[in-house]
């Protein structure tokens, strides 16, 4: 990095090698402008299917989807459809076609079925993928359906209650390309965390805008100037990982350097503080004391529960560790829940992608619980982990009700989308502030052959 250009910041500069809060040496990512075709070409996006899409690890859903013998539900990425199965055998992933004519199995996304029947002609397959029966067999020839036909299977590897998968059987295993440090996932226990809320909705831009703009804070301020008051925008650490794996650690319960008031306890800040479990009337400190207040707030309550937050250092308990896995995810991880996101490409149209989101949280059977304001719950919420929720579904001009923050961007992402096109554009300035979109371009165009 340039000795001239102001550095970003290290959370806490004394944390020891090992710690998974320790700042990662920088990377040297170039300060090339990338090609902004890739954003609405068709050829290109074909050119993504081709060698990302079907070759790479995808995160297809969440172990605790499938907690029974016979569950499956449907992961689709544009035009394949997989039936992800819970059988006697573990978690397979099958291709939602059936071998004889190509029809889909399944069509409800959520389900329990030791058999799946095809709704074409009726030949059925045990939920392990192998051939049960033909319907009227004696009709076909038998060199046709002799090799008993059962269903087409991809790679399917489990990490930390996340089920990823692998269209290309030659792929190097998911321990080689997930790029984060071993345990970092695994620290949050999200195999032990229940669905709470699962929300797919239409959005007006290429899915690579939408891994941008939720890939650094440098936009807070002005897409999102409420944030200014309990989100420190400026003093964030940013980490690059190998394989395109990224994050970026977001200190929250404290003003943004941009805030006017670095005093005043805020009605955000007082009220971060009542989620922590700390009285805000009684709280003595300034705006600059209610980040340490909420750590300390959280360790009591965890030594009171028994929730072994020892585990977690203190910024965890406090920060948002906004995690990206290449090449379409960002969990928000927190020491109570995590925000699964998923930037899935449109089918046909390189304009416009799936915001797929899922709020996981471990169960709570109080029915007066108050969840943190950052997961956006509507109220009503169930969060007894009981009864997985129905995915709610939102084409692009229908609001999905995620809340104030992702709504503005929802609404804000298309203007880039129509900006880039213009002539006068020449292609994306990336500063250190967004160093992880570098991050993921460099491996995104190494994926694709575009660079050595």
């Amino acid at each position: 990095m340039n000795s001239s250009v102001i550095p970003v910041a290290i959370i806490d500069p004394d944390a020891p090698t090992g710690s998974l809060e320790k700042k990662q040496p920088d990377v040297n990512n170039g300060v090339e402008v990338h090609s902004k075709e890739g954003y609405f070409s068709k050829d290109y996006a074909e050119l993504e299917w081709e060698n990302l899409w079907s070759k790479t690890w995808l995160i297809a859903g969440v172990q605790a989807d499938l907690p029974n013998i016979g569950d499956y539900f449907l992961f689709k990425i544009r035009h394949e459809s997989f039936i992800i199965s819970h059988t006697q055998e573990g978690i397979r992933a099958f291709y939602n076609v059936c071998p004889h004519r190509g029809a889909r199995l399944l069509t409800e996304e959520h389900g329990n079925r030791k058999v799946f029947i095809c709704p074409f002609h009726s030949w059925s397959f045990s939920n392990n993928g192998d051939l049960r029966s033909i319907t009227d067999e004696n009709t076909f020839q038998p060199e046709v359906v002799c090799h008993r036909p059962g269903l087409k299977q991809a790679r399917v590897e489990v990490l930390a209650g996340l089920i990823f998968i692998n269209m290309d059987e030659h792929a190097p295993s998911l321990k080689d390309e997930i790029g984060l440090p071993e345990g970092y996932l695994e620290n949050y226990r999200i195999d032990q965390m229940k669905v709470v809320r699962h929300v797919r909705s239409e959005w007006g831009s290429n899915w690579k805008v939408g891994v941008e703009a939720f890939y650094e804070s440098y936009h807070l301020h002005a897409v999102h100037p409420e944030t200014r008051g309990v989100m420190a925008d400026l003093h964030v650490q940013y980490d690059l990982y190998p394989k395109g794996a990224s994050r970026m650690i977001v200190p929250l319960g404290q003003p943004s350097p941009r805030h006017h008031d670095q005093q005043t306890v805020n009605e955000g800040l007082q009220m971060m503080l009542a989620e922590a479990g700390v009285d805000p009337s009684a709280f003595e400190g300034t705006a600059v004391d209610v980040r340490k207040a909420i750590q300390k707030g959280k360790r009591e309550r965890s030594d009171r529960l028994g929730l072994e937050y020892e585990r977690f250092t203190d910024g965890q308990l406090s920060d948002s560790w906004a995690t990206g896995i290449f090449p379409n995810v960002q969990i928000g991880c927190h020491p109570e829940a995590v925000f699964l996101m998923r930037f899935i490409p449109h089918d046909t149209d390189p304009g416009r992608f799936w915001y797929d989101t899922m709020t996981l949280m471990f169960p709570v059977e109080d029915p007066n619980y108050c969840p943190p304001a950052w997961m956006g719950l509507p109220e009503g919420t169930d969060f007894t982990g009981n009864t997985r929720p129905e995915t709610e579904s939102y084409l692009i001009d229908e609001d999905p009700g995620l809340g104030l923050v992702l709504s503005q961007d929802a609404a804000f992402l298309p203007s880039v989308q129509e900006g880039m096109r213009s002539k006068a554009f020449d292609g994306q300035l990336w500063g250190e502030q967004e160093q992880r979109l570098r991050h993921f371009h460099v491996e995104l165009e190494r994926r694709l052959n575009l660079r050595e």
